[in-house]
């Protein structure tokens, strides 16, 4: 083991990680810099979540030492340092809790895992975990075993939503909440990394910064970055036992949320094949695909309205909407902290 005493540890941590955008808000009373494993969790404006994503962290079964990565994305208000910095130094976890500055959901992705990184040399593997996410009792063990077993490159597991208004169960199979596979086994690429492992040789082969910055406030830096893992060639590999859940508050059930929503993974979808697109010709064809997608949305949507609630059967039309708007440059922005509602 390599230990960092606490007294030393926030010089120490930031003469390694040499950001000026981002500070230690909080470190546990030793670090131990030959860990394996860590956990990043981005953090803003959930405090109260927080408590219960760290407790679920901390009731791990694993035999496995890890060390724990969280990034306050609030460098304002700080709602989620204090949080971070009780499980740190009553020794519940051990890590650390920094600050960055630079707001937005790929920023604050990247520091985690940029830290996590840096500070823990010996670490091979990096999990993550929402903010508004708690994890089950074998969770880490799962993916650490699973990426072990098949040597994959990115593993992904479900996140299965925990409806605050418990009238409309039927919400868990919207496309916006259901997970992208029901089984476990490899899997073409995985698309969000709310519940995901990166190894080291997967960042090290795509470079820095892993999450472009150009899905900074729009989202969709996740699927960007797994597209650009598949098209590495890299391999993806699905635990479906590797359960977390998250919980979904009520204002997030509305119409009004699921639509915007469908709109956003329009936007995203757009902006990650527009940008995977290699010349001209392939964007100008991503481009009339899009709005050729408009028209055949409405088709689908009257398919599944014999099958299936309005609210699903309009979520193709929105996917759609959004798309089309992306590729005139008309894009929502729901990680700008002014318009984050945790």
């Amino acid at each position: 083991m390599t230990l960092i005493p606490t007294d030393l540890s926030a010089s120490r941590i930031m003469d390694i990680v040499r950001d000026p955008n981002r500070e230690v808000a909080a470190s546990s009373r030793v670090l131990d810099l030959s860990v394996g494993i860590v956990v990043c969790i981005p953090c803003f404006r959930r405090p109260q979540h927080l408590r219960l994503t760290l407790e679920s962290v901390v009731n791990q079964r694993t035999s496995r030492s890890f060390a724990v990565v969280m990034v306050e994305n609030d460098g304002a208000r700080r709602e989620s340092a204090p949080v971070a910095t009780e499980f740190l130094v009553s020794g519940k976890l051990q890590g650390i809790c920094i600050v960055e500055k630079r707001q937005g959901n790929c920023q604050a992705i990247n520091a985690a895992f940029e830290t996590a990184q840096t500070l823990f040399p010996a670490a091979t593997r990096f999990l993550m975990i929402d903010d508004d996410e708690i994890a089950s009792p074998d969770w880490l063990e799962l993916m650490v075993r699973t990426a072990e077993a098949t040597g994959a490159d990115v593993v992904g597991g479900p996140v299965l939503p925990i409806f605050d208004d418990d009238s409309k169960p039927w919400l868990a199979r919207h496309p916006a909440f259901c997970p992208a596979y029901d089984y476990t086994g490899a899997v073409p690429m995985i698309y969000g990394c709310g519940n995901c492992l990166i190894t080291r040789a997967a960042f090290d082969r795509l470079g820095t910064p892993a999450f472009d910055l150009r899905f900074n406030f729009l989202g969709g830096g996740d699927t960007d970055f797994f597209l650009r893992c598949r098209d590495a060639g890299m391999t993806s590999h699905w635990t479906a036992e590797a359960v977390i859940t998250e919980t979904v508050p009520e204002s997030r059930t509305s119409l009004g949320w699921i639509a915007r929503r469908g709109l956003r993974i329009g936007a995203t979808n757009f902006r990650v094949q527009y940008k995977a697109a290699q010349n001209g010709a392939s964007r100008a064809r991503v481009f009339a695909q899009t709005l050729g997608r408009l028209p055949l949305s409405l088709v689908r949507a009257a398919r599944l309205l014999t099958t299936s609630k309005a609210v699903v059967a309009m979520h193709p039309v929105m996917v759609a909407l959004g798309a089309a708007l992306a590729a005139f440059g008309l894009e929502p922005k729901p990680y700008e902290a002014s318009k984050i509602v945790s």
